[in-house]
């Protein structure tokens, strides 16, 4: 249980469920003595869904403490975002838009709310898909989860900037129906060239199907966190992937069982399978610089994300 304590040092969060198993706790102090910054980090765990007034609590701490400088939220950023969402003095146009909160910081005596997966997931995407993917194959993408992980990557394959090289349909998949009613609420009026279906599937059997019918060169992703901050896959041994087709697991810990599942078919089927190493480095690169207000890109990022792998 987390103490309340006020900091004595410069301190950033990771507001999480299970933060000591991240390898960001080992990570961060090299970070922060690679960038000059002379500040510690401090896991805050909550139960999924938590009460509100919990989350009211740790963000009334982390804005009223001078040397609580801000924070990374995972799994939380949808209900932190609602239960606290008045707290803020500065909410970013994705946190808007998605109603949910990745990064809290402060700037000018202002206490701020960013959402930052828009970013950190298309970046990653541009890791591993290639250029004009969607213009020259026709594929489709399928996202197993409804979360802000989910919605974010929405966002970022729809932008207009694409012009012809976004998903012909994009369908999200969720076992519970109120997640489900909300990402159609929060995504709807995006790009007409790309359309959305929303489906209720209970079962990894169910999503097993939505895999099988899914033409060549599509994406799939598993943005549910069953892997990490539950055990268990959204798809069961059985599940069929399309060929020539991208399988992105966005879990980088755990017992990545939709990862191993995907590789076990992945030289008959021509896979590429992608775990999220890129997508932690960029997460929290990303929320750091935010916090700290300094720029992390190019080599530096490069860098950064080297001294993490050799942890």
């Amino acid at each position: 249980m987390f103490d309340f304590q006020p900091a004595t040092k410069p301190t950033m969060y990771f507001i999480g469920v299970t933060t000591t198993q991240s390898s960001i706790m080992k990570v961060f102090p090299l970070w922060a003595e690679e960038l000059g910054i002379p500040a510690v980090m401090k896991g805050i765990d909550l139960a999924l869904h938590a009460p509100a007034e919990e989350y009211r609590r740790v963000v009334r701490f982390i804005k009223n403490d001078p040397l609580s400088m801000g924070a990374l939220v995972t799994t939380h950023k949808l209900d932190l975002f609602k239960a606290c969402k008045d707290m803020f003095d500065y909410i970013d146009p994705f946190a808007e838009k998605l109603e949910e909160v990745s990064s809290l910081s402060k700037l000018d005596g202002k206490f701020r709310a960013h959402a930052k997966d828009p970013i950190s997931s298309g970046l990653s995407l541009e890791h591993f898909v290639p250029e004009s993917f969607w213009k020259d194959y026709g594929g489709e993408v399928l996202l197993l989860g409804a979360g802000g992980s989910s919605l974010a990557m929405s966002i970022y394959f729809t932008q207009e900037r694409f012009g012809a090289n976004v998903p012909k349909k994009i369908t999200i998949a969720n076992r519970s129906l109120p997640r489900l009613r909300s990402a159609k609420e929060k995504l709807a009026g995006l790009n007409p060239k790309t359309v959305f279906a929303f489906l209720h599937c209970p079962t990894p059997a169910d999503n097993d199907a939505l895999v099988k019918a899914l033409p060549p060169y599509s994406l799939v992703v598993n943005a549910t966190g069953l892997g990490k901050d539950a055990p268990g896959s959204p798809t069961t041994d059985a599940v069929d992937y399309p060929r020539n087709s991208l399988v992105w697991e966005i879990n980088y810990r755990g017992h990545l069982i939709f990862k191993d599942q995907a590789e076990r078919q992945a030289k008959e089927k021509n896979l590429h399978i992608e775990d999220g190493w890129i997508y932690f480095i960029h997460g929290w690169t990303l929320v750091i610089a935010e916090v700290f207000h300094i720029p992390i890109e190019g080599e530096l990022l490069n860098k950064l994300s080297k001294i993490a792998r050799g942890q």
